[in-house]
Parts: C-alpha cells; sequence; structure tokens
C-alpha cells in the first residue's frame, strides 16, 4: 500500500510509540515482508524473524523490542506490532462501503455485459468485452483486464484469511490490498480470490480457473495456467506460467511453484516444485517417486503372509 510520503515522527505518534531514527526519515508505503521495497513500513512480533524483517528491503520496522537499528533505516518501538500496523493500514486506506449495486466511481469497458444480481465496488476498473454472470461481487478497487469471463456467484477481493491468536479471540489483519485480473482469464462459478493483504493478488493472461476454487492473499498466479475444481491455494504462493493443478489440489502458505509445473488431483503440496516437474500425493513430491511408493505399499500384505 502506498501512502503520500511521511514523516517517521507523524506515523510514530499515530500510534503513540517511540521510534529510533531521523524524525524525518520518509515512508512512502506499508507491505508484508514477502512486498516490501524501499520506503515501506514492516512489522515483526517474534525474534525467529527479526533479522529477516530488518535485512529487508523495508526502511522501516515496528518491532517490539529495541535492537541495533540498521544504517538508513528506522525502528518504530511497540508492544503489539500486528495491532500497531493495522491501526496505521486502516488510518492511510479506511473502508468506504457502497450501497449500490454498481459504484459511481467503478469503470467498465465497452461491451461488458454485467448481468443481474453483480455488485461493483468502489474504484473497481473492468476492460472491454467482458462477461460478469449473476451475482459476481467484486470488491473495491480490483481491477479486471479485456475478454474476462467471471461464472456465477464468485467473489473477486474477499479479505484475507490472516489472524493473530488472541487470549480468548483472533484478531485480524486489516486487508487494504487488490486482486488484479488481467486480459483473457476465465474464472468458473463460486471460486473466491482474496485481496492481497496489502498489495495484490494477481492472476495472469490466459489462465483458467475451474468451479470452487479458492486463491489466497498476496497470491500471483503467471500466464496460461489450468487449475481444475476444488484447488485451495494459501496465502503469498507463487506459480509461474503453464502450471497445471487438478481436483482438490491444497498448497500451503509461501510456496513457489515454477513454470510447466503439473500438481496431480488431491495433491497436498508443502514444498516448492521446480520447472517442469510433476508431483503427486499427500505429502506431494516427485510422482514417479511416489507411484514407486504406492505400488511398494501394496506389496506389503502378500510380504507378510510369506514372512508369517
Amino acid at each position: 500500500m502506498q501512502i503520500t510520503p511521511t514523516s517517521l515522527q507523524h506515523i510514530a505518534a499515530l500510534i503513540d510509540a517511540p521510534f529510533i531514527g531521523n524524525a524525518n526519515h520518509i515512508i512512502t508505503g506499508f507491505n508484508e515482508i514477502h512486498r516490501v521495497s524501499l520506503g515501506d513500513v514492516v512489522f515483526v512480533d517474534h525474534p525467529k524473524y527479526y533479522d529477516k524483517a530488518l535485512q529487508s528491503a523495508a526502511t522501516t520496522i515496528i518491532i517490539n523490542k529495541e535492537v541495533e537499528c540498521p544504517s538508513g533505516k528506522a525502528l518504530i518501538i511497540h508492544p503489539e506490532p500486528f495491532t500497531a500496523f493495522n491501526t496505521l493500514t486502516r488510518h492511510f486506506s479506511p473502508r468506504q462501503y457502497s450501497s449500490q449495486a454498481i459504484s459511481n466511481t467503478a469503470k467498465i469497458g465497452k461491451n461488458t455485459i454485467i448481468m443481474p444480481g453483480c455488485f461493483i465496488g468502489n474504484e473497481v476498473t473492468i476492460g472491454d468485452n467482458c462477461v460478469l454472470h449473476p451475482n459476481v461481487v467484486v470488491y473495491d478497487h480490483c481491477q479486471i483486464g479485456n475478454n474476462v469471463t467471471i461464472h456465477a456467484n464468485t467473489s473477486i477481493g474477499s479479505d484475507a484469511f490472516y489472524f493473530k491468536k488472541r487470549a480468548s479471540s483472533f484478531e485480524p489483519l486489516y486487508t487494504c490490498g487488490n486482486v488484479v485480473i488481467h486480459d483473457d482469464v476465465v474464472i468458473g462459478s463460486n471460486c473466491s480470490i482474496d485481496k492481497g493483504v496489502s498489495s495484490q493478488t494477481s492472476i495472469g493472461k490466459w489462465s483458467i480457473l475451474d468451479n470452487h476454487v479458492h486463491v489466497g492473499h498476496d497470491v500471483e498466479i503467471g500466464e496460461r495456467c489450468l487449475f481444475a475444481a476444488q484447488v485451495g491455494i494459501a496465502g503469498a504462493c507463487k506459480i509461474g506460467n503453464n502450471v497445471t493443478i487438478w481436483g482438490q489440489v491444497g498448497i500451503s502458505s509461501g510456496i513457489t511453484i515454477e513454470d510447466n509445473a503439473t500438481l496431480l488431483a488431491q495433491s497436498g503440496l508443502g514444498e516448492n516444485v521446480k520447472n517442469g516437474q510433476t508431483y503427486f500425493g499427500s505429502p506431494a513430491g516427485p510422482a514417479k517417486e511416489k507411484m514407486r511408493e504406492l505400488f511398494a505399499a501394496k506389496q506389503l500384505p502378500d510380504l507378510i503372509k510369506k514372512l508369517y
């Protein structure tokens, strides 16, 4: 999330927190660790991740312990960095709820068909020659390219599934990103595409999603991908071009799947997949190895009979 350049002193005052660094140190945005760039604020609340945050591209870190500040950066000391980050993102990106089926600020291209029951939020952009079937929901600030088809009851831009466990409840991380769907994408019915926490979730050109596919926050999907029904992709995954994922595959958060890879049906993926590999199983591994393991397991009853 980008903001008008603002001083460290001003940002720290908004959350009533002390800071380390030049009071006039400039802040230009807020992002999660996997999306930070120069000028961004990031938060960290566990010693395990201190070094990652401090050495990241972010130039301001909200942290719950006073540590040595890297050169050229600034620290904001707060007992609850998660909550502090929420306070700041809510301040700079407050929700603006629309009471109309199609917001006055939405921009819809030529020859685009919006069928009955659809909701189009504030500042949404939809390109030319698109078709949105009945009851499609497009949340605020989402962007849809040209020649995109979205089938009935699909939701584009819902909040991230991202929570901090507290003593008696769960605190949600405030979601202020969006979804970007590029040209010539087809999305089936009853899909849900979560927006990025502070950046974007994106789906590349010519990709096709079957019915009942869920794409988590900050996922990046490349071009010409094909996902069958009931695929679930957790947050912050990065999927390359020409990737095929068959039905009922589940993918853990933060996974990278390189170009031309294939995940066979009902696989549970918890590790990165290299270019051109085919994976299968739960936990998923190279398909040939997993098939051999299954074949070997089928021989066990006969082997046991022979032994005993």
